[in-house]
């Protein structure tokens, strides 16, 4: 698979003025309203009673990394209901450090690298990070997800910007509540809905686990991305799809370490 809009590749090399520059016109590219041609019942199941019948489950990808040294391994994994259709991976050079609302050029291109490997053509992508809860509207879930033109997801374990309606903090499981636009994001009025806090799952005892950060990335409405995270963690704390995706990363970047070492 091949970016449709390669003048959207992230470039590492590119000065930071370009950088978030890119990301201005990556976000006014995006699409955040429902654009897609399977049914949300088809996908995953809270009620799996609940599910379309007679709609077949869509193409379904997790996008994950792991990082031995300096190196990234990119992994997709494509799964259909509950069956793993294909998985594909790269492994890459890392080029910049780590910047907070610049991911994408960090692991934009190594991630692409791993779709270029990819045969299938997915329906739905779900990213380990932030769509459009981000400084301009444009994290890791919605560059890519323009870059390539697919309906994609940002699943993030904390949040980078905004304000949640409310707090987030021992909320019970299936809880959510809008994470709005505030000063800190870019071309919104405030107070837009643009992602949500979403507790999947939580103990009963004293423990507690912390909310997702769900927002769309391309092609997915506020509300739709939120219900679709929600049918495919299906009693886990991250998606299905993601969570094959950082199952097989850890694979692959155990067999990096053990041939470095030989």
């Amino acid at each position: 698979m091949r970016p449709v809009r390669p003048a959207f590749v992230p470039d590492p090399d590119a000065s930071r003025e370009v950088m978030e520059s890119l990301q201005r016109e990556v976000a006014a590219a995006a699409t955040w309203t429902d654009d897609f041609d399977f049914a949300t019942e088809s996908v995953g199941a809270v009620d799996r009673s609940l599910s379309a019948p007679d709609a077949d489950p869509p193409l379904v990808a997790g996008v994950d990394q792991a990082f031995p040294e300096d190196r990234a391994v990119s992994v997709v994994v494509v799964t259909r209901g509950d069956t793993v259709v294909e998985r594909a991976h790269a492994i890459t050079d890392l080029a910049i450090p780590y910047v907070p609302g610049l991911l994408a050029f960090r692991e934009g291109d190594p991630i692409l690298a791993a779709f270029s490997e990819l045969a299938a053509d997915p329906d739905l992508v779900v990213f380990d990070g932030s769509g459009r809860i981000h400084y301009r509207q444009a994290g890791l879930a919605t560059h890519i997800g323009v870059t390539l033109d697919l309906p994609s997801v940002g699943v993030a374990k904390g949040l980078l910007c905004g304000t949640p309606d409310e707090a987030v903090d021992g909320r019970p499981e299936g809880w959510r509540a809008p994470i709005r636009a505030d000063a800190d994001v870019e071309n919104a009025k405030p107070g837009t809905a643009i992602g949500h806090a979403f507790q999947s799952r939580q103990y009963d005892s004293s423990r507690r686990i912390n909310p997702l950060y769900v927002s769309p990335g391309h092609r997915v409405g506020v509300g739709t991305a939120t219900d679709l995270v929600e049918r495919l963690c299906d009693g886990y704390k991250l998606p299905e799809p993601t969570r094959r995706a950082d199952a097989y990363a850890d694979e692959l970047k155990r067999e990096h370490d053990g041939n470095a070492r030989e």
